[in-house]
């Protein structure tokens, strides 16, 4: 692989989007009543969608699971306020450069709990997410598509995996997918605006100066330079010793621990 680290970061300004082939903002509903329901959900929704489809889609959520009345107007509330957040950083500057981020999955649905991390390019505006998150699942030799829980070290081999099924057969009705896909769309959101606050920094700390390449702001310290990843000249092969950071691992919880993860889970919420 090469590069010149100076060909890194020239002054390559896009106005704000989320990095994706698909401009989608990630929607995050996390509502409880004053009697005490709860509501949880994610999902993606297109900002150039008209704004009365808001309500239309908390009526019919509300119908379709039989939840109170009453969380129509937390739903279509909760997702205005974050479409709105969305909607203030459009036209804005945001660095684009050759630039990966590390993305990391940790992900539980009932008693299966998946972790992963790999790279992603942020310079890379046709990334597609869903289609990513369904190459992982086949490439991890998952049968059922819908069922994202496998291992490439041999943690979780197909002997198994079909043990976990018989044991938790809704399983196969889970979505795995979507929530890989919405967990990478929202990590490249949060970085998506890291860039623009760094591109506004670096506005203003050049005073009117012209002419000179972008330095970005380490934003958090997820940007990584290709260059001084790889080197010049090095492989992207990953080195032996860094197998056991990239690779996914499964793991399968007793009830006792999902309680005590989800009363963590509770408590950091709180």
């Amino acid at each position: 692989m090469k590069g010149q680290a100076s060909g890194y970061w020239r002054s390559s300004a896009v106005k704000f989007r989320i990095p994706t082939a698909q401009n989608l903002v990630p929607i995050r509903l996390d509502i409880e009543l004053d009697d005490g329901h709860k509501f949880k959900d994610t999902f993606t929704w297109n900002p150039s969608d008209p704004d009365s489809e808001i309500v239309v889609f908390a009526k019919r959520t509300v119908k379709d699971l039989k939840l109170p009345p009453a969380f129509v107007t937390h739903i279509a509330s909760s997702i205005q306020s974050q479409l709105a957040e969305f909607r203030s950083f459009e036209g804005q500057d945001m660095y684009a450069g050759e630039k990966i981020v590390p993305i990391k999955l940790d992900l539980r649905v009932n008693n299966i709990l998946i972790k992963d991390q790999f790279l992603w390019d942020m310079n890379n505006f046709e990334s597609d997410p869903e289609e990513f998150a369904k190459t992982f699942c086949k490439d991890l030799g998952i049968q059922d598509p819908e069922v994202a829980v496998s291992s490439y070290s041999g943690l979780c081999t197909s002997e198994y995996l079909v043990s976990i099924l018989s044991f938790y057969p809704k399983l196969k009705n889970v979505l795995f997918q979507p929530a890989i896909a919405f967990s990478i769309r929202e990590q490249l959101y949060e970085t998506a605006i890291q860039s623009v606050a760094s591109a506004r920094e670096s506005r203003i700390s050049k005073k009117g100066r012209r002419g000179t390449d972008h330095t970005p702001t380490r934003v958090s310290g997820v940007a990584l330079d290709l260059v001084k990843l790889f080197g010049h000249k090095s492989s992207v092969v990953r080195k032996r010793k860094e197998w056991d950071i990239y690779e996914p691992i499964v793991d399968l919880l007793s009830n006792e621990e999902v309680d005590a993860l989800e009363a963590r889970e509770e408590r950091n919420a709180r």
